[in-house]
Formats: structure tokens, C-alpha cells, sequence
């Protein structure tokens, strides 16, 4: 039996209050998604004055990373290097998107969507920053068995 991570909301939290302190130190209104190793949505949140579009583009970028275990950016050069066919993949190709990986697993993505692509990959690399910066402590990261 394999022993694997599960991201708890406590984690969820972490990461986007983090996300939400870079985005405001730069006065970006954004959108913060956060979901599970299984794609599921554990947190959304829309900063006032980010674009209505971002809360549904936020999970996508975070489901994108949990399906691939890479930053959505990946899919993002893929497409602007001649690789149309990832446009057929099950992702979103913009930049924004993070994993959280632990012990070699992916346990949650973290998508952000509201300001320059650059600048989404910035918020969503802060909060993964500040999850695995007390991944230390006993309730970052629970660990649960899985079959």
C-alpha cells in the first residue's frame, strides 16, 4: 500500500492567502483557484476589479497541472512553438498554472487568471512557495493512505 498526500482546506487557505498578499504587493485584482489531486475544486476566490472571465479560467489552470503534474505554461509554449496538437489535450494552454508536488506526487494545482500570464505564474508560484515552505509542520500536506 502506497502512502500519498492530500492537500487539507487548512492547506487551501496557506496558499491563497499567500497568492492573495503577492497579487495585492503589486495591485493585481485576480482570481485564485486552487483543487486536489483528483481535478476538484477545494478553494476559489475572485479579487475585486479581477475580470469575470478569471474565475472560470482560474480552475482550468489549476485542473491542467494536476492532469499533466507541470506548470500550465508547458502546454503555453507547446502551442506557441508549432505544437498545435496539445490544443487537443484536455487542458488549458495558458500560463498561470502551478502543481504542488510532495515526495514526488502532485497533490493540488494552483491556477491564477486576471492579469499578464507572467504575472498569473507569479501569484500561483507564491502560494506554492509558502505551502512547501511549512510543508514541516504536521497539518501541511496530510498524508492519507491510498489502495
Amino acid at each position: 500500500m502506497k502512502t500519498t498526500h492530500a492537500l487539507t482546506l487548512a492547506d487551501a487557505k496557506l496558499i491563497a492567502a499567500a497568492a492573495e498578499a503577492e497579487a495585492i504587493a503589486h495591485g493585481w485584482a485576480v482570481s485564485i483557484a486552487i483543487c486536489d489531486a483528483g481535478g476538484h475544486a477545494l478553494w476559489l476566490q475572485r479579487m475585486d476589479g479581477a475580470p469575470l472571465m478569471s474565475a472560470a479560467v482560474a480552475p482550468e489552470k489549476a485542473r491542467t497541472c494536476v492532469l499533466s503534474g507541470k506548470p500550465s505554461k508547458v502546454f503555453e509554449d507547446m502551442v506557441n512553438n508549432g505544437r498545435f496538437a496539445a490544443l487537443a489535450l484536455p487542458v488549458v494552454p495558458l500560463e498561470g498554472g502551478e502543481p504542488v508536488v510532495v515526495d514526488g506526487s502532485v497533490i493540488a494545482g494552483v491556477g491564477v487568471s486576471g492579469v499578464k500570464a507572467g504575472e498569473d505564474a507569479q501569484v500561483a508560484r507564491a502560494g506554492v512557495v509558502a505551502l512547501l515552505g511549512s510543508a514541516t509542520s504536521s497539518s501541511s500536506a496530510a498524508p492519507e493512505n491510498a489502495g
